[in-house]
Protein backbone atom coordinates (compact mmCIF):
# COMPACT_ATOMS: atom_id res chain seq x y z
CA UNK A 1 0.00 0.00 0.00
CA UNK A 2 1.00 3.09 -1.26
CA UNK A 3 0.70 6.32 2.03
CA UNK A 4 1.15 10.17 1.40
CA UNK A 5 2.15 11.18 5.26
CA UNK A 6 0.27 14.31 5.71
CA UNK A 7 2.38 16.23 9.03
CA UNK A 8 5.67 14.83 9.64
CA UNK A 9 6.48 15.16 12.92
CA UNK A 10 7.03 13.10 15.48
CA UNK A 11 3.42 10.88 14.97
CA UNK A 12 4.63 11.24 10.91
CA UNK A 13 7.97 9.42 11.79
CA UNK A 14 6.51 7.11 14.07
CA UNK A 15 3.71 6.26 11.52
CA UNK A 16 6.43 6.09 8.94
CA UNK A 17 8.22 3.25 10.64
CA UNK A 18 5.35 1.04 11.53
CA UNK A 19 4.13 1.14 8.06
CA UNK A 20 7.74 0.31 6.37
CA UNK A 21 7.88 -2.87 9.06
CA UNK A 22 3.93 -3.84 7.76
CA UNK A 23 5.36 -4.05 4.35
CA UNK A 24 3.75 -0.69 2.82
CA UNK A 25 5.35 2.57 1.34
CA UNK A 26 5.84 6.01 1.63
CA UNK A 27 5.04 7.46 -1.26
CA UNK A 28 4.76 11.40 -0.04
CA UNK A 29 5.47 13.32 2.86
CA UNK A 30 3.79 16.73 3.73
CA UNK A 31 4.80 19.73 5.60
CA UNK A 32 4.20 23.25 5.65
CA UNK A 33 7.22 23.53 3.15
CA UNK A 34 5.58 20.95 0.81
CA UNK A 35 2.41 21.85 -0.78
CA UNK A 36 -0.06 19.61 -1.80
CA UNK A 37 0.11 20.20 -4.91
CA UNK A 38 3.56 19.30 -5.63
CA UNK A 39 2.37 15.58 -4.36
CA UNK A 40 1.87 12.50 -7.34
CA UNK A 41 -1.55 12.05 -5.40
CA UNK A 42 -1.82 9.23 -8.41
CA UNK A 43 1.05 7.32 -6.64
CA UNK A 44 -1.61 6.99 -3.50
CA UNK A 45 -3.69 4.93 -2.39
CA UNK A 46 -4.56 6.47 1.49
CA UNK A 47 -3.33 9.36 3.23
CA UNK A 48 -2.75 9.75 7.11
CA UNK A 49 -3.01 13.13 8.23
CA UNK A 50 -1.43 14.10 11.50
CA UNK A 51 -1.21 18.21 11.43
CA UNK A 52 -3.28 20.98 13.12
CA UNK A 53 -7.03 21.25 13.90
CA UNK A 54 -7.72 24.83 11.53
CA UNK A 55 -6.27 22.58 9.10
CA UNK A 56 -8.08 19.50 9.03
CA UNK A 57 -11.12 20.18 7.05
CA UNK A 58 -9.15 21.32 4.53
CA UNK A 59 -6.93 18.49 4.25
CA UNK A 60 -10.17 15.98 4.56
CA UNK A 61 -11.97 18.06 1.46
CA UNK A 62 -9.06 18.04 -0.67
CA UNK A 63 -8.42 14.42 -0.48
CA UNK A 64 -11.69 14.19 -1.12
CA UNK A 65 -12.16 16.07 -4.37
CA UNK A 66 -9.13 13.23 -6.01
CA UNK A 67 -10.82 10.14 -3.75
CA UNK A 68 -7.77 9.56 -1.97
CA UNK A 69 -9.07 8.00 1.24
CA UNK A 70 -7.90 9.35 4.31
CA UNK A 71 -6.95 8.64 8.30
CA UNK A 72 -7.19 11.78 10.41
CA UNK A 73 -5.60 11.63 13.59
CA UNK A 74 -5.87 15.40 14.46
CA UNK A 75 -8.04 16.53 17.00
CA UNK A 76 -9.82 19.04 18.36
CA UNK A 77 -11.86 20.17 14.68
CA UNK A 78 -14.98 17.96 14.98
CA UNK A 79 -16.78 21.07 14.75
CA UNK A 80 -16.29 20.74 10.68
CA UNK A 81 -17.53 17.14 10.73
CA UNK A 82 -20.52 17.41 9.36
CA UNK A 83 -18.87 19.42 6.33
CA UNK A 84 -16.16 17.20 6.33
CA UNK A 85 -18.53 14.51 5.55
CA UNK A 86 -20.88 16.01 2.95
CA UNK A 87 -17.82 16.41 1.40
CA UNK A 88 -16.30 12.64 1.96
CA UNK A 89 -20.20 11.96 0.44
CA UNK A 90 -20.31 13.91 -2.18
CA UNK A 91 -17.09 12.79 -4.00
CA UNK A 92 -17.96 9.26 -3.31
CA UNK A 93 -14.22 8.91 -1.21
CA UNK A 94 -13.25 7.68 2.59
CA UNK A 95 -12.86 9.35 5.81
CA UNK A 96 -11.58 7.43 9.08
CA UNK A 97 -10.93 9.98 12.00
CA UNK A 98 -10.35 9.08 15.81
CA UNK A 99 -9.26 11.17 18.96
CA UNK A 100 -7.00 8.07 19.31
CA UNK A 101 -6.10 5.19 17.46
CA UNK A 102 -4.30 2.97 20.25
CA UNK A 103 -5.83 -0.33 20.29
CA UNK A 104 -5.59 -0.27 23.79
CA UNK A 105 -7.41 3.05 24.09
CA UNK A 106 -10.42 2.11 21.99
CA UNK A 107 -10.53 -0.89 24.33
CA UNK A 108 -10.60 1.60 27.31
CA UNK A 109 -13.29 3.41 25.43
CA UNK A 110 -15.49 1.04 25.82
CA UNK A 111 -14.83 0.02 29.09
CA UNK A 112 -15.12 3.69 30.28
CA UNK A 113 -18.78 4.00 28.61
CA UNK A 114 -19.81 0.50 30.29
CA UNK A 115 -18.70 1.88 33.75
CA UNK A 116 -21.02 5.12 33.13
CA UNK A 117 -23.44 2.79 31.98
CA UNK A 118 -23.51 0.88 35.58
CA UNK A 119 -23.05 3.51 37.50
CA UNK A 120 -25.85 5.30 36.02
CA UNK A 121 -28.03 4.68 38.76
CA UNK A 122 -25.62 6.09 41.47
CA UNK A 123 -25.35 9.40 41.62
CA UNK A 124 -23.31 9.19 45.19
CA UNK A 125 -20.59 8.63 43.33
CA UNK A 126 -19.26 11.85 41.39
CA UNK A 127 -17.53 11.37 38.33
CA UNK A 128 -14.17 13.34 37.74
CA UNK A 129 -11.20 13.31 34.58
CA UNK A 130 -7.50 13.63 34.65
CA UNK A 131 -5.25 13.46 31.39
CA UNK A 132 -1.46 14.11 31.32
CA UNK A 133 0.34 14.86 27.89
CA UNK A 134 3.18 16.26 26.58
CA UNK A 135 3.59 19.83 26.55
CA UNK A 136 3.87 20.01 22.58
CA UNK A 137 -0.03 18.88 22.71
CA UNK A 138 -1.78 21.93 21.84
CA UNK A 139 -5.42 20.98 23.04
CA UNK A 140 -6.77 20.88 26.54
CA UNK A 141 -8.26 18.58 27.72
CA UNK A 142 -6.87 16.02 25.06
CA UNK A 143 -9.78 15.11 21.85
CA UNK A 144 -9.23 10.97 23.75
CA UNK A 145 -10.22 12.94 27.21
CA UNK A 146 -13.34 14.62 24.99
CA UNK A 147 -14.34 11.28 23.61
CA UNK A 148 -14.22 9.57 27.05
CA UNK A 149 -16.35 12.56 28.66
CA UNK A 150 -18.61 12.33 25.75
CA UNK A 151 -19.83 8.84 26.36
CA UNK A 152 -19.73 9.37 30.44
CA UNK A 153 -22.46 12.40 29.61
CA UNK A 154 -24.58 10.47 27.29
CA UNK A 155 -25.23 7.92 30.63
CA UNK A 156 -24.31 10.11 33.44
CA UNK A 157 -27.49 12.22 33.37
CA UNK A 158 -27.17 13.99 36.46
CA UNK A 159 -24.52 15.97 34.07
CA UNK A 160 -24.68 18.57 31.73
CA UNK A 161 -21.21 19.00 31.03
CA UNK A 162 -18.00 19.15 31.58
CA UNK A 163 -15.47 22.07 32.61
CA UNK A 164 -11.71 22.67 32.98
CA UNK A 165 -13.05 24.99 35.80
CA UNK A 166 -16.26 23.92 37.02
CA UNK A 167 -19.18 26.22 38.78
CA UNK A 168 -21.53 23.81 39.42
CA UNK A 169 -22.08 20.13 40.95
CA UNK A 170 -23.69 19.35 37.10
CA UNK A 171 -20.19 19.94 35.14
CA UNK A 172 -18.04 16.92 35.26
CA UNK A 173 -14.33 18.71 36.57
CA UNK A 174 -11.40 17.79 34.47
CA UNK A 175 -7.88 18.36 34.91
CA UNK A 176 -5.60 18.89 32.03
CA UNK A 177 -1.65 18.12 33.28
CA UNK A 178 1.17 19.20 30.36
CA UNK A 179 4.51 17.75 30.95
CA UNK A 180 7.59 16.86 28.93
CA UNK A 181 7.55 13.56 27.98
CA UNK A 182 4.61 12.09 28.37
CA UNK A 183 2.91 10.43 25.63
CA UNK A 184 -0.57 10.65 27.44
CA UNK A 185 -2.26 9.32 30.92
CA UNK A 186 -6.34 9.70 31.06
CA UNK A 187 -7.88 8.36 34.20
CA UNK A 188 -11.72 8.23 35.21
CA UNK A 189 -12.35 8.56 38.79
CA UNK A 190 -15.84 8.26 40.55
CA UNK A 191 -15.73 9.38 44.15
CA UNK A 192 -17.86 8.23 47.04
CA UNK A 193 -17.99 8.63 50.81
CA UNK A 194 -17.73 4.99 51.11
CA UNK A 195 -15.36 4.64 48.04
CA UNK A 196 -13.18 5.28 45.09
CA UNK A 197 -13.32 3.30 41.45
CA UNK A 198 -10.65 3.93 38.84
CA UNK A 199 -9.96 2.91 35.46
CA UNK A 200 -6.68 4.41 33.59
CA UNK A 201 -4.81 4.05 30.67
CA UNK A 202 -1.40 4.96 30.53
CA UNK A 203 0.39 5.07 27.06
CA UNK A 204 4.40 4.06 27.44
CA UNK A 205 5.39 5.31 23.94
CA UNK A 206 3.95 6.53 20.49
CA UNK A 207 4.10 3.06 18.99
CA UNK A 208 0.43 2.03 19.71
CA UNK A 209 -0.89 5.40 17.89
CA UNK A 210 0.92 4.58 15.00
CA UNK A 211 0.09 0.98 14.86
CA UNK A 212 -3.70 2.09 15.00
CA UNK A 213 -3.25 4.72 12.70
CA UNK A 214 -1.57 2.05 10.21
CA UNK A 215 -4.16 -0.70 10.90
CA UNK A 216 -6.61 2.19 9.97
CA UNK A 217 -4.98 2.69 6.78
CA UNK A 218 -5.05 -0.76 6.08
CA UNK A 219 -8.78 -1.02 6.95
CA UNK A 220 -10.02 2.20 4.71
CA UNK A 221 -7.76 1.55 1.47
CA UNK A 222 -10.76 0.37 -1.19
CA UNK A 223 -13.77 1.76 0.76
CA UNK A 224 -15.99 4.28 0.88
CA UNK A 225 -17.84 6.26 3.43
CA UNK A 226 -16.65 7.57 7.03
CA UNK A 227 -15.78 5.79 9.64
CA UNK A 228 -14.09 5.41 13.38
CA UNK A 229 -11.60 3.18 15.06
CA UNK A 230 -14.65 0.92 16.74
CA UNK A 231 -15.42 0.10 12.83
CA UNK A 232 -11.69 -1.00 12.71
CA UNK A 233 -11.90 -3.26 15.83
CA UNK A 234 -15.62 -4.06 16.16
CA UNK A 235 -15.72 -2.82 19.31
CA UNK A 236 -19.42 -2.81 20.50
CA UNK A 237 -19.28 -0.85 23.83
Amino acid sequence: MNIALLGYGKMGKAIEQIALERGHQIVAKINSQTPLSSIDWSLVDVCIEFTQPQLALSHITYCAEKQIPIVVGTTAWLQDLDLAKASIEQHQSALLHASNFSVGVNLFFALNKKLAELLSNYPEYKVSLSETHHVQKLDAPSGTAVSLLNDILSTQKQYESWSLEPNSAAQIPVVAHRIPDVPGTHEVIYDSEIDTIRIEHIAHNRKGFALGAVIAAEFLKGRKGCYQMSDVLNIQA
